[in-house]
């Protein structure tokens, strides 16, 4: 690990500290955002570019590949570039790739255009993160600016499927992507005039390029391996093999890190027992979250028959519990019962949303039967996600702030990843099922069919958000034991790199 000189770490004034995290959650929003506005301008794209059902899955995927598979090269490479250099860079080469996409007159060049995407998506997202963690550093400012951050990240979503049904219906398919312009130019305007930035003190680290190798190509196997088992099914000879190929590559990467000079991603980050404990929080919250969002809004749209805005304006409520529960939190709750109570608790208030989730059917009304278990849901994922990204980052040296903050973005893209996957085939498995039970198929028992499979999956997501609250409560520390969230970060002999 690279040795540096002791500096003091420059203190920003309060009101810039709030300006950046304003710039940071803008950031934030635009990534998290793109994986499900996109999803609903599809059929709109699709219809007006002309490519098959059997292409069009590869408008989510290019950019999932892209984004799960450079996560942590994106995060070191802001350690070593510096945190504001990489910042501005990752929002200019978002934007122009969203306007590429905009523009786009055939398949193949929104396609390239949604993978440049999550190239730049994956130097930004970690990168954000990393700001805020080498910014806030006052435990009070930290919580309150991470209680911000947690709703951005659990909100986005849910803000996609909003903003996505009022761009399609009432603009074009094609502001899903001019939007990203828009709330980038905002966000490079705050980065320079408030995100600091710090001179390099020391040698400059060396970029670990065996490792980047092993965990990019790991990574690549294993959100194309899930992917393809979304499509292709779980018995197809290709998912499993990258699902091998992940194996293998992780393996490979794991060793390496243990006697590489200049570490990728040293593992004393990842062994930290509460670190650990929230990237694993994160991960199964992820994959329970996108199922919400998933099945819930084939639920609304496909057996309701809601429009695109009514399905989004739906989850307003939830974002707005959200939110509350987020400053809740990490303002009041997390600081006195800290993670291991805080996580554990929002799970299971998750799990049990999940629960009541699959008791609708064809007649349920939105109030209460819809209303009451989304507000549940956002009120579990509020109390969770906060308080697991700021343990997450807890503790970590500047000079890795970047690549410890790009395992937050991986545990939730890879848990999304996994969740879609696993949700889809048990879905369509029970969907299947209950036809094959049910003959003939006539259109009402079609529509049954559908609910089956939408119940399957809110069962199952509520297994995961359970098992999450089991391994939460287990894993991490209790109060006073290692990292505390209330210790006070040294105000000197700080090693600072970039940020």
């Amino acid at each position: 690990m690279t040795q540096t000189l002791p500096v003091a770490a420059p203190v920003a004034a309060p009101s810039r500290r709030w300006w950046t995290l304003i710039t940071v959650g803008l950031a934030q929003l635009m990534v998290v955002l793109d994986s499900t506005v996109v999803n609903i301008a599809l059929p709109a794209a699709q219809a007006d570019l002309g490519f098959s059902n059997g292409e069009r899955q590869w408008i989510i995927t290019a950019y999932s590949l892209a984004f799960g598979s450079l996560l942590l090269l994106g995060g070191r490479l802001s350690d070593l570039i510096g945190r504001k250099r990489t910042f501005i860079i990752g929002l200019i080469g978002f934007a122009a790739a969203s306007a590429l996409g905009g523009a786009a007159d055939s398949f193949g060049l929104l396609v390239a255009a949604r993978a440049l995407q999550g190239v730049f998506g994956a130097l930004l997202a970690p990168t954000a993160l990393a700001v805020l963690t080498t910014t806030f550093t006052i435990p009070k400012e930290r919580a309150r600016a991470f209680g911000v951050f947690g709703a951005i990240a659990g909100a986005g979503g849910a803000v996609g499927l909003l903003l996505g049904g009022f761009l399609t219906e009432k603009l074009d398919w094609r502001w899903n992507l001019y939007i990203n312009v828009v709330i980038a130019i905002i966000a490079v305007i705050g980065a320079i005039v408030f995100v600091t930035n710090a001179e390099r003190t020391g040698p400059r680290p060396k970029l670990d390029i065996p490792g980047t190798i092993f965990v990019s190509g790991a990574l690549f196997g294993l959100v194309f391996g899930l992917s393809n088992a979304e499509t292709d099914g779980w018995d197809s000879p290709l998912t499993w093999g990258m699902l091998a190929g992940f194996v293998v590559l992780i393996t490979a990467f794991v060793l390496w890190q243990r006697r590489a000079a200049h570490p990728l991603l040293p593992l004393s980050i990842v062994l930290d027992r509460n670190r650990a404990a929230a990237y694993t929080a994160v991960l199964l919250a992820g994959a329970g979250m996108f199922g919400i969002f998933l099945f819930v809004t084939y639920y609304l749209q496909a057996s309701l028959g809601y429009t695109p805005i009514q399905t989004g304006l739906s989850f307003l409520p939830m974002i707005g519990m959200l939110v509350v529960a987020a400053q809740l939190g990490t303002n009041l709750l997390l600081p006195r019962f800290g993670p291991k109570v805080m996580v554990p608790f929002g799970m299971t208030i998750a799990a049990v949303g999940m629960v009541l989730l699959t008791r609708l059917d064809l007649g349920s009304e939105y109030v209460p039967d819809i209303l009451i278990p989304l507000m549940i849901l956002g009120f579990g994922m509020g109390s969770t996600m906060p308080a697991a990204m700021q343990t997450a980052t807890l503790g970590v040296d500047r000079e890795f702030a970047g690549v410890a903050s790009a395992m937050v973005n991986t545990s939730q893209q890879v848990g999304g990843s996994i969740g879609v996957a696993l949700l889809n085939t048990l879905a369509a498995t029970a969907a299947t099922d209950y036809l094959a039970a049910n003959q003939p198929a006539t259109a009402a028992v079609a529509a049954r069919a559908a609910i089956e499979s939408y119940n399957t999956a809110y069962w199952w997501g509520a297994g995961i958000f359970a098992t999450g609250a089991v391994i939460a409560a287990l894993l991490f520390r209790r109060r006073g034991q290692g990292l505390a969230l209330h210790t006070e970060p040294a105000a000197d002999a700080e090693p600072v790199l970039a940020h």
